[in-house]
C-alpha cells in the first residue's frame, strides 16, 4: 500500500473510536504541555532579561567591587570588606590602557527626586556620575543636545543629561535643553537628552539623570559609592586579551598579592546571561524529567489501547492478509496509528503550553516568546514514544496467522 493510503486508513481507524482516541491522546497532551509551558515562561523571562541588561556595549566588560549576581548572604562580609574602586584607580588604569576602543567610569545613587518648577518625579530616580568615555562603553546615545564633555568633568560643571522618562514626566511640550532642574535642592542645567531604552518587565529604564562624575562626588562625597569601570575592546578578537590585561593592571593598582583572589569582580552582558542560564538549568532538567515520566505513562496507555485494537480487529487483519496484504503494510498501519496518536497529543500540548505560558508570563510584563528548540524536542519525544510503544502491538498484528485470524470470533 502507498504511504498516503496507510495514513488515511490509520486516521479512519482512530476516527472510528473517537472517545478512546481522545482519552489516549490526553496523556500525551499532559506530558508535552508540562514541559512546553515551563519552557515558554523561562524563554519569556530570559528574552526580557537579555534585552534589559544590554546596558554594556558590544565587546565591553565592567570592573566593580560587588559581583553583579550573588546568591545568599554568606559572602556579603567578604565583598563588603573589599576596598572601594576610586576615581584615581580609574585614571591610573586609563593611562595604562590607551589603545582600547573606550574606557569610562561611573558611580550612582538612587532614591532621588528631580524637580522642575512645581513638578517633580517620584523618589526613585537614579543619579549617575560619569566620565567622558562612559557613553561609548555603556552604549548611551544622545537624542538631543550634547553629552558630558571632558571640560565638564575637569571643572565639575553643574550640568546634566536626562533620561527619557524624566523628560516625559517633567517637560510636557517643553524643550528641556537649557532648562534648570534641581536634585537635592542643587540646580543643574540640562545640556542633553538620552534616547529611550526598552522597558524591563514593564518598568522604564530611563528614570535617571547623568552628571559629570566630579560633580557627583562634589555633591555626594567621594567615598559614598565605589566606582565602576567599563572597558570596550577593539573587537571580538581582542576581547579576552583586553580583559586579562585589565585584570593584571587592576591587581597591580590595588596591590593584590600574587596568588590571592581578585578584590574586584568583572562581568559582561554574556556573563550575566550565563549565570542566569545556570540558575534556570535545574528548572529545565526538572521539567524535562517530569515530562518524560508523563510521556512514558502515556506510552504505556497507548500500548494497551493498541493491543486492544489489534484484538478487536483480528478478523479484519485476517481478511486483509487473505486478499494479499503484506506483513510490512499491516505493521506500518498499526505503527502509524500509535505515532499519529502521539503527534496529535504533542501538537495539542505544544499549542496549549505556548498559549498558557505566554498568558502567565504576561502578568510579569515579559516579552512574548516561543521556545522553538523545545517545540522540536517535544515533537521528537512524541515520535520516539509512538515508535517505542507502538512497535510491539504493530508486530503482534503483523504476525497474526491469516487462517487463525479468520476463525477468530
Amino acid at each position: 500500500m502507498e504511504p498516503l493510503q496507510l495514513i488515511f486508513i490509520s486516521l479512519q481507524s482512530l476516527k472510528t473510536n473517537r472517545l478512546r482516541t481522545m482519552l489516549t491522546v490526553l496523556g500525551v497532551v499532559v506530558g508535552i504541555f508540562s514541559i512546553i509551558v515551563i519552557m515558554t515562561i523561562i524563554t519569556m523571562l530570559q528574552n526580557t532579561i537579555e534585552s534589559g541588561i544590554q546596558f554594556l556595549n558590544k565587546n565591553s566588560f565592567e570592573i566593580q567591587k560587588w559581583p553583579v549576581i550573588h546568591a545568599g548572604d554568606h559572602d556579603w562580609e567578604k565583598y563588603r570588606n573589599r576596598k572601594d574602586i576610586t576615581l584615581d584607580d580609574f585614571y591610573r588604569l586609563e593611562k595604562l590602557m590607551p589603545d582600547v576602543m573606550g574606557i569610562g567610569a561611573h558611580v550612582g545613587t538612587g532614591g532621588k527626586v528631580i524637580r522642575f518648577g512645581n513638578k517633580k518625579t517620584n523618589p526613585d530616580t537614579y543619579v549617575i556620575g560619569v566620565t567622558e568615555g562612559t557613553y561609548r562603553t555603556l552604549n548611551l546615545e544622545i537624542e538631543e543636545g550634547r553629552e558630558i564633555r571632558k571640560t565638564d568633568i575637569g571643572y565639575a560643571n553643574d550640568v546634566c543629561v536626562l533620561g527619557n522618562f524624566i523628560v516625559e514626566k517633567l517637560f510636557y511640550n517643553i524643550n528641556p535643553v537649557g532648562q534648570i532642574v534641581r536634585v537635592d535642592g542643587k540646580p543643574f542645567r540640562v545640556i542633553g537628552i538620552l534616547k529611550k531604552q526598552p522597558e524591563f518587565f514593564g518598568q522604564s529604564q530611563d528614570n535617571y539623570i547623568v552628571l559629570p562624575i566630579t560633580t557627583f562626588q562634589a555633591v555626594y562625597g567621594k567615598r559614598t559609592q565605589s566606582v565602576a569601570i567599563t572597558i570596550m575592546s577593539s573587537g571580538p578578537q581582542d576581547y579576552n586579551p583586553t580583559m586579562e590585561t585589565a585584570i593584571g593592571y587592576m591587581r597591580t593598582i590595588r596591590k593584590v598579592p600574587p596568588g590571592e583572589d581578585n578584590d574586584f569582580d568583572i562581568f559582561s552582558n554574556e556573563s550575566i546571561m550565563g549565570q542566569i542560564n545556570d540558575m534556570t538549568g535545574s528548572i529545565r532538567i526538572g521539567a524535562l524529567v517530569v515530562s518524560i515520566i508523563a510521556l512514558l505513562a502515556a506510552g504505556v496507555g497507548i500500548m494497551n489501547i493498541m493491543l486492544v485494537s489489534v484484538t478487536e480487529r483480528t478478523r479484519e487483519i485476517g481478511i486483509r492478509k487473505a486478499v494479499g496484504a503484506r506483513r510490512s503494510g499491516i505493521l506500518m498501519q498499526f505503527l502509524l496509528e500509535a505515532v499519529i496518536l502521539c503527534l496529535i497529543g504533542g501538537f495539542l500540548g505544544i499549542v496549549l503550553g505556548i498559549l498558557i505560558g505566554n498568558f502567565a508570563g504576561s502578568f510579569l510584563n515579559a516579552e512574548i516568546a516561543i521556545p522553538y528548540d523545545w517545540v522540536l524536542i517535544g515533537l521528537s519525544l512524541c515520535l520516539f514514544v509512538g515508535v517505542l510503544f507502538g512497535t510491539y502491538p504493530a508486530y503482534k498484528a503483523a504476525s497474526l496467522d491469516p487462517i487463525e485470524a479468520l476463525r477468530y470470533e
